[in-house]
């Protein structure tokens, strides 16, 4: 019984990161279709992982992409909340010090949420160091 139960968490596990990985690459793609250029993405270090990091302008816009698979789960952009932002500041900092030549950049947080019904949104700024 163990082993079965083992087996459908592993089966959980894959289906969230393929449903993850599919919202990744269709924020990316909508992200450059509206003009953004990527420049760094699923990028790891002890603080987490950075989704996306994308120039809009001049302004280099860290993107957190959530998505939920059911709506019983709640919304996604709603999953990012106090410590995962603090995380992904962390992880920001981190990688500015790996690559500071980005570091004068301008720099936004945002969330792309992908919902359980199929629907999308693009929350510009929707954070900032500020608020942690």
């Amino acid at each position: 019984m163990n082993s079965t139960l083992g087996a459908l968490g592993v089966l959980r596990a894959l289906r969230a990161a393929t449903t993850g990985a599919d919202a990744e690459q269709r924020a990316c793609t909508e992200l450059q279709r509206r003009g953004l250029k990527l420049v760094a993405r699923n990028w790891r270090c002890r603080h987490g992982e950075l989704d996306l990091l994308m120039l809009d302008g001049d302004t280099l816009a860290v993107i957190e992409v959530r998505a939920r698979a059911h709506a019983s789960y709640g919304g996604a952009a709603g999953s990012v909340d106090g410590r995962k932002q603090r995380r992904i500041a962390a992880a920001t900092q981190a990688w500015l010090q790996q690559n500071p030549r980005w570091a004068e950049s301008p720099l936004r947080f945002d969330v792309y949420a992908c919902e359980a019904d199929g629907h999308s949104d693009w929350l510009q700024a929707a954070f900032t160091l500020d608020d942690l």
